[in-house]
C-alpha cells in the first residue's frame, strides 16, 4: 500500500497516456510510484467513480474520475521506494489479513475485498 498526497493509504493510480490501454496504465503507474522493477499482471479487480477536490491542477476544482484496479504480483522480496514525485510519499507491504482495515478509503471495499479472495484462492492452488 502507499501513503498519498492526502495522507492516506490507497492503491497506485494514475492518467492514461496516449496510446496505453487501461491494464498498460495501471502497470506503468504501479512501477513507478512504488519504484518497483517488475510486476505479472492477474486480473481485473473492477471501477469505482469519485468526486474530489483537485489540489494539483485544477486548484481545489471539483472532479470526478473512474479508477480501474488491477491485481499484480511481484517477485518474492520485492522492495519498495515510493517516489514522493509520483505523489507516492511512502509505501508497506500488508499481510493480506490488514488490508482491508489499513486502506483508507471506504469506496476501496469492495475492490480490496475481491483482491483479497482472488490471492486466497490463488495460494490454494
Amino acid at each position: 500500500m502507499m501513503k498519498d498526497t492526502y495522507d492516506k493509504w490507497t492503491f497506485p493510480k494514475g492518467h492514461v497516456e496516449k496510446g496505453e490501454d487501461l491494464e498498460e496504465t495501471a502497470a506503468r503507474e504501479t512501477l513507478e510510484e512504488l519504484g518497483l522493477e517488475e510486476i505479472k499482471f492477474y486480473e481485473e479487480l473492477g471501477k469505482i467513480d469519485i468526486w474530489f477536490r483537485d489540489r494539483f491542477i485544477k486548484k481545489g476544482r471539483l472532479i470526478h474520475k473512474d479508477i480501474h484496479y488491477f491485481l499484480f504480483e511481484t517477485p518474492a522480496g520485492a522492495r519498495l521506494f515510493p517516489d514522493p514525485e509520483e505523489h507516492a510519499l511512502d509505501a508497506v507491504w500488508v499481510p493480506m489479513s490488514k488490508v482491508l482495515s489499513r486502506s483508507s478509503y471506504e469506496d476501496m471495499k469492495p475492490i480490496v475485498e475481491k483482491a483479497i479472495k482472488i490471492v486466497g484462492k490463488l495460494r490454494r492452488r
